[in-house]
C-alpha cells in the first residue's frame, strides 16, 4: 500500500511560454513538501496536479497558442519531474502543457505525461477537448495519426491510465483505459463553476465516483483551484479528491480555490482481489458489448487537414446533432 497526493494550484494564467518555469519551480517544492512532510506518516509515492498546470489557452486561436505558450516535449521543465521523480522514488503525473510537435505542422495539443524514476513512461493527449472553445487538436483529429491514444503503463505501484477532464464526461474513454487494465484512473482537469464541487450539480463528485465504480477502480483526480481573476471567465472549485473502486471518497479538498494538497491510500493488491473474487458488480465482466452499436458509428467527424478553429467546431457539432436520432 502506498499514499496518492491530489495537488491543486492556484497560478495566473500566463501569457508567454517564458512564464511556464515559475509555475514548475512552485509545483516542484509542492512535491517535496508533500513527500517529505507526510514521510514520517506514509509514504506518498503518486501525485497528479491539475490540467493548465503549466499553461492556458488564453488566446483564441491555434496559431496564436502555438506561437506564444506551446512548447516541445520533454523540455527543461519536464527535466525538473524527471529529476525529483528519481531522487524521491516517486511517479508523477504532470499538470498538461500545450504541447507542440513537429511531426504535426502548426498543431496544439493539451498533454500530460507520467514520469516516473526512470524517467518519462507515457505521454497523454486530450482526446475530447472542450469544444466549441477548446482549439487543440485532438487525436482523433489527425488522419493516421501513429502513436497509442490510450497509454496505460504498468509500474511498482499498478497499472496507471489518465485522461484530462472532459475527457471524463465520456464513459468510453475512461472504459478504454479500463479495458486495457488501468487500475488507477488519474483525472488531471481544469473542471469550472457550475459544474463543479456544489449542489445541485456537482459534476466533479459524481463523474469520479461514477468511473470509479464503473470499472473497479482508484480515481486520482487533481482540480483546478485558481481564483476566477486568474482564469477568467470562469471560477474554478478544486475539490480535488481520491476515490476508492467501490466510490467511496477516502479524501477530498474543501471547495474552493487555492492551492491545495489531500492524500489517501491506494491498496492495489486489494484492488486486484476484489476483481478477481467479485461475480456481482463487476461491470466490465458484465460487459454486452456487442449489443451496442452506438459507438460504431460517426458522430463527431475529425478535423482532418481543416484549421481547428470556433466557428469550424461549432459547425461539426452542428453537423454531429444531424446524424443523432
Amino acid at each position: 500500500m502506498y499514499y496518492a497526493a491530489a495537488c491543486q494550484t492556484d497560478f495566473p494564467a500566463p501569457r508567454h511560454r517564458d512564464e511556464i518555469a515559475a509555475r514548475v519551480a512552485r509545483m516542484a517544492e509542492i512535491i517535496e513538501q508533500t513527500v517529505v512532510g507526510y514521510r514520517p506518516f506514509f509514504d506518498v509515492k503518486l501525485l497528479a496536479f491539475p490540467e493548465f498546470a503549466h499553461a492556458v489557452p488564453v488566446f483564441e486561436t491555434a496559431e496564436a497558442l502555438h506561437r506564444e505558450l506551446a512548447v516541445e516535449l520533454p523540455n527543461a521543465h519536464t527535466d525538473v519531474y524527471c529529476r525529483l521523480a528519481k531522487k524521491l522514488d516517486l511517479h508523477i503525473q504532470t499538470g498538461t502543457f500545450l504541447e507542440r510537435d513537429d511531426r504535426y505542422p502548426g498543431h496544439v495539443f493539451n498533454t500530460t505525461l507520467l514520469i516516473g524514476p526512470g524517467g518519462i513512461l507515457a505521454r497523454y493527449r486530450k482526446v475530447n477537448t472542450w469544444i466549441p472553445w477548446e482549439v487543440h487538436t485532438s487525436p482523433h483529429d489527425i488522419a493516421g495519426y501513429a502513436e497509442d491514444p490510450f497509454p496505460v503503463v504498468d509500474t511498482p505501484l499498478g497499472k496507471l491510465g489518465v485522461a484530462i477532464c472532459y475527457d471524463w464526461l465520456f464513459p468510453e474513454t475512461i472504459r478504454e483505459l479500463a479495458f486495457r487494465g488501468a487500475e488507477v484512473l488519474i483525472r488531471v482537469s481544469a473542471y469550472m463553476d457550475p459544474w463543479g464541487t456544489a449542489e445541485p450539480m456537482n459534476w466533479w463528485t459524481l463523474i469520479n465516483r461514477t468511473r470509479a465504480i464503473e470499472n473497479t477502480a482508484y480515481v486520482l483526480a487533481a482540480n483546478q483551484g485558481a481564483q476566477m481573476a486568474h482564469y477568467p471567465p470562469f471560477s474554478w472549485p478544486g475539490g480535488s479528491m481520491v476515490v476508492d473502486f467501490d466510490g467511496r471518497i477516502l479524501a477530498q479538498a474543501d471547495p474552493g480555490p487555492g492551492e491545495k494538497v489531500v492524500v489517501a491510500p491506494i491498496d492495489i493488491e486489494n484492488l486486484r482481489r476484489e476483481r478477481r473474487r467479485r461475480a456481482g458488480h463487476d461491470m466490465r465482466a458484465h460487459l454486452r458489448s456487442a449489443v451496442h452499436g452506438y459507438a460504431q458509428r460517426d458522430y463527431l467527424a475529425p478535423a482532418g487537414e481543416a484549421a481547428i478553429s470556433i466557428d469550424s467546431l461549432n459547425q461539426r457539432i452542428a453537423r454531429a446533432k444531424e446524424r443523432l436520432p
